[in-house]
């Protein structure tokens, strides 16, 4: 009999966990899905905005931004989340994507909140549209913004090929990370 590690175990709860989730092909449920996905993404863009206004200057220097309206994450001991958004490039929508991931440690809530993530250069794009799933790894630069805090995008964008900016989060889980989150291009 074969042992199974704990990351093995972590990685097949997720997947069952999650398997209930939908990537938007060939479900009744999601009709319009684009659509209801673009809504999602334009509404989440013009609240970050708002509450944010130093993203305005951040997204006119990034090449392309991931647009994550809403990341559902839940966990107990075992973890996961789901969401799905849309890569847009020059304020056009170019793609859909979806995110999963899963996590194991003492935890336990749950949480929703949104992130963007704004791919700096010309080849950090490149590399994620070209992937085969690309997995959110230790180069990113963090933005967990409040009300009164600002983001300088020249200080934060100098020295990150990517940088997440997380925000709305709501729940009773403490800290987002992205690290391990896996990116997947849909067909909705």
């Amino acid at each position: 009999m074969k042992h199974l590690s704990r990351r093995g175990a972590t990685l097949l709860l997720a997947g069952a966990l999650l398997s209930g989730c939908s990537n938007g092909i060939g479900n009744k449920y999601n009709e319009n899905a684009a659509e209801k996905i673009d809504a999602r993404v334009d509404s989440t863009l013009v609240t970050m905005y708002q509450e944010f206004p130093a993203t305005v200057e951040l997204a006119e220097k990034a090449s392309g931004m991931l647009v994550m309206p809403l990341i559902t994450e839940a966990s107990f001991g075992y973890g996961g989340g789901y969401g799905r958004g849309a890569l847009k490039i020059n304020g056009e929508t170019v793609e859909y994507y979806s995110t999963t991931f899963a996590s194991y440690g003492l935890q336990i809530g749950a949480q929703q909140y949104a992130h963007v993530l704004f791919f700096m250069t010309d080849e950090a794009l490149e590399e994620f549209r070209s992937s085969q799933g690309w997995a959110a790894g230790g180069d990113i630069e963090y933005a967990f913004p409040s009300k009164g805090e600002s983001l300088r995008a020249e200080t934060t964008t100098a020295l990150s090929e990517v940088v997440a900016y997380v925000f709305g989060n709501s729940g009773l889980k403490l800290g987002v990370s992205l690290e391990g989150a896996k990116y997947s291009r849909i067909i909705p």
